[in-house]
């Protein structure tokens, strides 16, 4: 038995932490991931304004 006794409060308040942690790494991935598709687009199509004026 542990020295002190683990409240039901406790137990909560740490489920909680760890449903707000996956919240927030599932937050974050996704941004990294719009972020990565957003850099990695070699579409330059709109940069190719100076050909289409020749």
């Amino acid at each position: 038995m542990a020295i002190t006794k683990l409240h039901e409060m406790h137990k909560r308040r740490k489920s909680r932490n760890v449903g707000l942690g996956l919240v927030l790494v599932t937050f974050v991935g996704l941004i990294l991931a719009l972020t990565v598709v957003k850099v990695t687009t070699t579409d330059l199509a709109p940069l190719g304004g100076a050909e289409a004026a020749e």
